[in-house]
Formats: C-alpha cells, sequence, structure tokens
C-alpha cells in the first residue's frame, strides 16, 4: 500500500487560492492512477481530479477550469492548484492512489486536509 500525506489546506476567502500537496511512500509516476477527492460535511467523498501515470487528466464538473492537478517529479508530490475558491469548495480534501500491486488492485487514501472558504 502506498503512504499518502497530504499538505497545504487551510482557511482561505471566497475567490482566493490554495494550493494542495500529497507526498507519497512510492513513485507518483509509476502509480496507475492518483487523484483528489472531497469530503463535505454531510455528503459522501466525490471525485474531485484525477491524473494517471501517463499524464491523462480528468476533472469532476464542478471544478470548471479552476483546478489543476499535476505531478512535481523532483519533490514526489501530487498537488492540486486551486483557484477561484468558493464557499461551496469547503471540505476535506484527500489524496488518493489506485495501483495495481502482482496482479491485485490496491487503494490507499491519505488523511486528508481540510480546506475551509469564508464567504
Amino acid at each position: 500500500q502506498v503512504q499518502l500525506v497530504e499538505s497545504g489546506g487551510g482557511l482561505v476567502q471566497a475567490g482566493g487560492s490554495l494550493r494542495l500537496s500529497c507526498a507519497s511512500s512510492q513513485n507518483i509516476f509509476k502509480i496507475k492512477t492518483m487523484g483528489w477527492y472531497r469530503q463535505a460535511p454531510g455528503k459522501e467523498r466525490e471525485l474531485v481530479a484525477q491524473i494517471t501515470s501517463t499524464g491523462t487528466t480528468n476533472y469532476a464538473d464542478f471544478v470548471e477550469s479552476r483546478f489543476t492537478i499535476s505531478r512535481d517529479s523532483a519533490k514526489n508530490t501530487l498537488n492540486l492548484q486551486m483557484n477561484s475558491l468558493r464557499p461551496e469548495d469547503t471540505a476535506v480534501y484527500f489524496c488518493h492512489a489506485d495501483d495495481t500491486v502482482v496482479g491485485f488492485p490496491v487503494q490507499s487514501w491519505g488523511q486528508g486536509t481540510q480546506v475551509t472558504v469564508a464567504s
């Protein structure tokens, strides 16, 4: 299982920006798919953005080009740049890794980082 540790959450005013990072215990460029999910109070966890090992990205409709997912090879981190934040973006954001180990699917989650957007 991949060990994932998120950082970068915090409190920001509406319209502001935050950058989340996820440190991985394994080479992020070799993990089949990595992504960011979020969970607001009373709601189910939902996909925000994901990136495959080949660099293909996918975003939830609500992102509306405000967020960018990327990988940093020097730091071996998965990043999420979030701009034009809205109060409805308030949630705990989780880093996720979806990989295959000796033919078996393995899912890994970080502990989450809180993002709060004040109106």
